[in-house]
């Protein structure tokens, strides 16, 4: 717990540091000083570096292009001459942080031609058996311990493994005793293990949503804005994505 707390805390203060950041970046762009503009911006990047590299790993893992072709790296190095380029047309921190997520988001949709949803889980997602359930675990553990994790990149310091909780998706009051029923049957380890193969299998919209929400903290509406879209859209992404968990949970365990 200390851990994570910790955690939370270094997240916060790069959230800070990004937004606190765009003078600095103003005055060096009026300067021509790119050399010191690009330190700075390595300095305050780390957590979009992770949030790159999750997206473009997920993008793999779904087949929507191969991870010979594109890697994180390229969708960093563009971004940081979009930054450069676009810098001077903030009004506030706040606007310019939002910014950096929803250009990472164009950057990374435009190489994916076209974002199909994988509606066949979605929609199947009440009729799995628990062995369905087992043997989908099993690939995916396979999958991710093979040629399709970008390993040089997932290794990389700036990547931390996110550990998905129960109060990431049952939020609630009626939803308590389920939870300490899960907590009595499935260890931590089970929990995140199992919420990651669900997560996997999820749309990319879904995943993206649920991981801007639960994991980069933003609010409804600063996701609405980075995916341009709506924010009654992004409640139902987050909606169905928890609901898809849920649902996964009380037909493999049987805890219905």
């Amino acid at each position: 717990m200390a851990n994570q707390t910790a955690y939370y805390k270094s997240r916060k203060e790069l959230q800070i540091s990004i937004k606190q950041a765009l003078p600095s970046l103003v005055k060096l762009k009026k300067e021509k000083n790119r050399i010191a503009f690009n330190q700075l911006l390595l300095e305050i990047l780390p957590e979009i570096r992770r949030y790159i590299i999750k997206k473009v790993h997920n993008a793999i893992q779904k087949g929507h292009f191969s991870k010979n072709k594109h890697t994180a790296n390229d969708f960093i190095d563009q971004l940081f001459i979009e930054v450069y380029d676009h810098i001077e047309d903030f009004s506030n921190e706040d606007e310019f942080y939002v910014w950096l997520y929803k250009k990472t988001n164009e950057l990374i949709d435009d190489v994916i031609t076209e974002e199909e949803f994988d509606n066949l889980f979605f929609q199947n997602i009440d009729d799995y058996s628990k062995n369905e359930w087992d043997q989908m675990q099993e690939k995916y553990t396979v999958e991710s311990d093979g040629d399709l994790i970008m390993k040089e990149e997932l290794n990389d310091i700036s990547y931390h493994k996110d550990t998905y909780k129960l109060d990431d998706v049952f939020i609630e009051n009626t939803e308590k005793e389920l939870v300490q029923k899960i907590d009595k049957t499935l260890h931590q380890e089970e929990v995140d293990r199992h919420i990651q193969m669900v997560f996997h299998n999820l749309p990319l919209p879904m995943q993206n949503v649920f991981e801007l929400f639960t994991k980069q903290h933003l609010t409804l509406s600063e996701i609405a804005e980075i995916r341009k879209t709506t924010i009654e859209e992004v409640q139902q992404l987050l909606h169905d994505a928890r609901k898809s968990l849920k649902v996964s949970f009380s037909k493999r365990y049987d805890l219905d």
